[in-house]
């Protein structure tokens, strides 16, 4: 090629590509700290992570993890312990794909506030403004005494099933209930083992579309809005439905394109590429039941882009997550929700429901947040607020401290999770 035409051509890319680099701003990444001392950390005191979780993997109660950490928008820390692979010596790496089960639910709860704040939905919506099978549903009670309602909080489907009668639900199920985790939809509770395995959770999802209609049929395990009770994999795909159809997308291809892209979080999936896959942990000691099989294994071919579980992901991507949340969410120049939204996402919004069942906390829309983290036992500031899944993975934002962490693990020993609490929070020398 002649040289001139090789610098005409050059004059008029080089601005082009400037351009695309420039709206690529979901490109960046977190930017380290010259120091944690530099955002008020001690380096050394940090190290306590480290000491931590080499302990723990020593004892043998994990097999590895993957921690981080920032702090007025910096990284303070990110590393990598122990093993991916037991049985081939695998060293962890930075960028291993954890299933993340129930830190599933946030990701659910931003896309969510966002069609709040479109006006789209509303907390305040009967479900059955979508689907009126929920119109009319009932709540299950024991049979005696048969002058008062009572609903028992947690049943086993698979012993015997004490005798009971059905009420008709005082009200119906909002959006508010769901989010919140207090509306009885497949919570444990006497109404879900009378239920049908696929509306517990467990077995025959095929979509979204198909599946949640069905969660109509279901029986309430206690009156809506009257009790905190925890629905682990079904209550909150009724919301990621709606999403679909306010939206008119697929939910896992709205998350990808108004959550996922935004923020870089280039690892997560539902589905993981098969070029990928190698980067999944390999769990020592997973339970091998029927119902988690698929949950944890079938890591490629899910139809079911469920809002309360499925995500694989590494500690980067969540750790973009919170920091967008501690932002009042905005990153990389990219503003997903308001501060007000944030804030109205991560306020208690259950009164004293949820500090019944946890002393010390609320529950907002999707997470738990810190009314008084005394009380709570918790290394957080109060307001601050977060998730977790099954298997141990934990992340929360800490607006106070202008703070994020992510651990990421994959044998659930919450005294793992409580010591890094610690560790991050002594941590801080300013």
């Amino acid at each position: 090629m002649n040289p001139n035409n090789t610098s005409i051509l050059a004059r008029f890319l080089l601005p082009l590509l400037l351009c695309l680099c420039a709206g690529v701003s979901f490109a960046q990444d977190i930017p380290w700290a010259g120091s944690a001392e530099e955002v008020g950390m001690s380096s050394e005191r940090l190290e306590r992570i480290n000491s931590a979780m080499q302990r723990h993997i020593e004892a043998g109660t994990i097999q590895g993890a993957v921690t981080a950490v920032a702090r007025r928008g910096k990284l303070v820390h990110l590393e990598t312990h122990g093993l991916m692979s037991v049985q081939n010596n695998r060293p962890m790496q930075d960028d291993s794909l954890f299933i993340m089960m129930s830190s599933t639910k946030p990701v659910l709860g931003v896309a969510a506030m966002m069609l709040v704040e479109e006006g789209l939905i509303r907390p305040t919506d009967p479900i059955s403004k979508w689907f009126p099978e929920f119109a009319e549903m009932e709540v299950a009670v024991l049979a005696d005494p048969v002058d008062e309602d009572i609903s028992p909080i947690r049943i086993n489907p698979l012993l015997n099933v004490p005798d009971h009668r059905l009420v008709p639900a005082a009200r119906e199920i909002t959006v508010h209930d769901i989010l919140t985790h207090t509306s009885g939809l497949a919570s444990s509770g006497l109404g879900s083992a009378l239920s049908t395995d696929s509306i517990r959770g467990l077995d025959n999802r095929e979509s979204l579309a198909k599946n949640v209609p069905e969660y109509g049929n279901a029986i309430l395990d206690f009156q809506p809005g009257s009790r905190w009770q925890y629905s682990p994999a079904t209550a909150m795909d009724v919301i990621a439905r709606i999403i679909e159809i306010e939206s008119g997308i697929p939910f896992d291809e709205f998350v990808k394109e108004r959550i996922f892209d935004p923020l870089g979080m280039n690892d997560t999936f539902w589905n993981v590429p098969e070029e990928y896959q190698d980067r999944l942990i390999e769990i020592t000691g997973a339970d091998t039941a029927p119902p988690f099989v698929a949950m944890l294994y079938d890591t490629s071919h899910s139809s079911y882009y469920s809002g309360s579980y499925g995500l694989k992901s590494t500690a980067g991507d969540y750790l973009r997550f919170e920091q967008m949340l501690v932002n009042g969410g905005e990153l990389f120049g990219n503003r997903l929700l308001s501060p007000r939204t944030v804030r109205m996402m991560s306020s208690n919004q259950t009164k004293d429901l949820f500090s019944n069942n946890v002393d010390g906390q609320g529950f907002g829309y999707t997470v738990a947040t810190s009314e008084n983290p005394i009380v709570a036992k918790q290394r957080r500031s109060q307001g601050a607020f977060g998730w977790g899944g099954a298997l141990g993975t934990r992340s929360w934002s800490d607006p106070a401290e202008e703070l994020t962490a992510v651990i990421m693990i994959q044998q659930p020993v919450p005294q793992v999770q409580r010591d890094f609490e610690n560790a991050v929070q002594q941590a801080i020398i300013d």
